[in-house]
């Protein structure tokens, strides 16, 4: 979400470096950061339930943003070149409540960071953070507002990490360096507690991880994006982008990836995926027009899936204002029904209109 951390061009990009070709992928090492790059994300969101079926949706996002390509040459324990941002939101589909919250800090005297061994991104108390040395367990942690919400979560990895695009190089437009490296943890299995007030619930579910990083922004024709991160109850789990145009076509780079039960990939280009829009919600803050309920098909898959949100209004009211929500999925798969659920984001609304 590039967007979410400042402009960026050409000029004040250089020094950095640009995802260019495709690279060798390094785990546990690679869950750390890379501060050569501009940009960089940890994006985890998840659906949850309690034992007797009331449902919660999270999210908990931290981005990293450099500055500079180095840090400045002063002595001060405030100086850095690094600067951290992070969201948390829950959906509580109890009592059809969503509330979200922001925070940022600057990468020194540990009030924000990240690092690779063992695992550890945080800011301000809320934090990602390894079991082990493998990072192929993670406990996250946040609490804020009053009255409080909270998440306590121990995540596994479950399926391998997927490198989406080509060999973990996403392109995100025509030119030079519009690309990320990124990769996802599809199904991650969660359990833990969900604290609402005084209440606090014991839940299980499934998490999805996405990290990206880049040096870059949108293209000059590009306003904003529409993702979508589905687990189905076949076990299959998908992941569709749709940059989106100032005219309201899609871009040609917008692409997606199917995962198999097994944890195999394989990438979807944009010509075998047909988005319709079937009812649009309208933020009463913003005045945003959102799509609220599609059509997915994908006709190579013999997937044909309705989405919509589990609740309407899950548009965060932060520094900037995106749709980030739990969504339902019914539909069919090769005719026969498919259920499933997962999570969407809709960015350039707010400040581009309805496209």
């Amino acid at each position: 979400m590039p967007e979410a951390l400042g402009s960026s061009d050409a000029a004040s990009d250089l020094g950095f470096a640009r995802a260019a070709p495709p690279r060798v992928f390094h785990f546990p090492a690679d869950h750390g950061p890379h501060p050569e790059f501009r940009t960089e994300w940890w994006y985890y969101t998840g659906n949850l339930a309690t034992p007797d079926g009331r449902g919660f949706g999270f999210q908990l996002t931290f981005f990293r943003r450099a500055l500079a390509p180095r840090p400045p040459d002063r002595p001060s324990p405030w100086a850095t070149n690094q600067i951290y941002l992070a969201h948390f939101a829950l959906s509580d589909l109890g009592d059809g409540s969503f509330r979200s919250f922001e925070r940022t800090a600057r990468g020194a005297l540990d009030l924000a960071g990240a690092r690779a061994f063992p695992f550890h991104v945080w800011l301000d108390g809320w934090s990602a953070a390894a079991s082990g040395s493998e990072a192929t367990s993670i406990r996250l942690r946040a609490a804020a507002g009053s009255p409080p919400v909270a998440v306590d979560l121990a995540l596994g990895q479950g399926k391998p990490p997927v490198l989406e695009g080509d060999r973990g190089l996403s392109r995100k437009g025509a030119e030079p360096g519009q690309a990320s490296y990124y990769y996802s943890l599809t199904r991650m299995p969660a359990a833990g507690s969900v604290r609402v007030g005084v209440r606090s619930f014991a839940v299980r579910g499934l998490a999805w991880m996405d990290r990206e990083w880049s040096t870059g922004s949108l293209g000059r024709d590009q306003v904003g994006w529409d993702w979508f991160a589905l687990q189905l109850d076949d076990g299959r789990d998908l992941m569709l982008y749709r940059l989106r145009r100032r005219d309201g076509g899609a871009d040609p780079v917008s692409a997606g990836t199917v995962v198999d039960p097994a944890g195999g990939s394989r990438p979807l280009a944009w010509s075998e995926v047909r988005v319709t829009v079937l009812d649009r919600w309208t933020s009463p803050r913003s005045g945003a027009s959102y799509p609220a309920r599609w059509r997915l098909a994908l006709p190579a898959l013999g997937l044909d899936l309705d989405v919509r949100p589990a609740l309407a209004d899950q548009e965060l009211d932060t520094s900037f204002r995106y749709w980030e929500g739990a969504v339902i999925v019914a539909g069919t798969s090769r005719g026969a029904p498919l259920h499933g659920q997962g999570y969407a984001e809709l960015t350039g609304y707010a400040e581009n209109g309805a496209r």
